[in-house]
């Protein structure tokens, strides 16, 4: 059946106004990159600058100050990449344990890895401290990866065990009866045809951990350390705040996820879609 056109229209002008709604925030804090401190505090308040301020964007590559900014960028990179790659690893092996093999209490681990991501951060604050403390893993990038896989490994867990299960096991099958190995099988078939929802799985994983704030800023305390959120909060001042700054900031930490959902966009798509079909 055609879809009815005033049924179109309005299913357009609905992601019209989501996308406004959504992107509006992210224009604004652009904007506010630019301006000065005396238009943005200026009432009433001055939509757009009377001319473009390029300075905040120098000062954090270039003023001494701002070296701690710089010294997060890679200790973001570093801590979302390793997180990554662990994720990565686990949520391979154990996602394809949870689609593939039958074994007792199946169904109730897997509930169990997804209560422990719902659970709030806040709730498990006091043993993660009391655990890297116990091992000198406090104020350190490792100790900021393995607390970051506590949240990112349920979280790819379960989008790659659905996906899996919409990748048809006639085909591994077949690699057997060729003498593969489950490894093998693994590693030559089904990661091959999974590779749309291991790249949505991968973009969300370093999307979790490149934009974690909690555990970043209590497990962290010098600069050789601290992430990007943290940094940017840290713009802000005891006494005075300069807000075009914190601005400026916030945009070069929202690039590297922006760039990586555009480049990976099909990819994701059809992960998303595909990995809903079977629960």
């Amino acid at each position: 059946m055609r879809m009815r056109l005033h049924t179109k229209i309005g299913l357009y002008l609905g992601a019209i106004v989501t996308g406004i709604v959504m992107l509006a925030p992210f224009a604004w804090m652009i904007i506010a990159s630019f301006q000065t401190q005396a238009e943005l505090v200026a009432r009433p308040l001055r939509w757009w600058p009377g001319r473009f301020f390029p300075d905040r964007y120098v000062s954090i590559f270039t003023n001494p100050r701002n070296d701690v900014f710089r010294e997060a960028l890679m200790n973001s990179l570093i801590v979302s990449v390793g997180v990554v790659i662990v994720a990565m690893v686990v949520g391979v092996l154990g996602a394809y344990a949870f689609a593939r093999l039958r074994f007792r209490f199946r169904s109730t681990i897997l509930m169990t890895f997804l209560f422990t991501y719902m659970l709030p951060q806040i709730a498990l604050l006091i043993p993660l401290y009391l655990i890297l403390a116990n091992v000198g893993l406090l104020d350190n990038v490792i100790g900021l990866i393995i607390v970051d896989c506590s949240l990112v490994v349920p979280f790819v867990l379960w989008i790659l065990s659905n996906y899996f299960l919409t990748v048809p096991v006639e085909l591994e099958e077949s690699a057997w009866i060729d003498g593969a190995s489950r490894l093998g099988a693994l590693i030559r078939i089904v990661l091959p045809s999974a590779r749309p929802g291991l790249v949505t799985a991968a973009m969300f994983a370093f999307l979790l951990a490149w934009d974690e704030f909690m555990y970043a800023l209590i497990f962290t305390s010098s600069t050789a350390s601290k992430t990007v959120p943290v940094a940017v909060a840290e713009f802000s001042g005891r006494y005075s705040t300069d807000f075009g700054l914190v601005a400026a900031g916030g945009v070069l930490a929202a690039l590297p996820p922006v760039i990586i959902a555009a480049f990976f966009q099909r990819s994701v798509a059809s992960g998303l879609v595909a990995g809903a079909v079977k629960a």
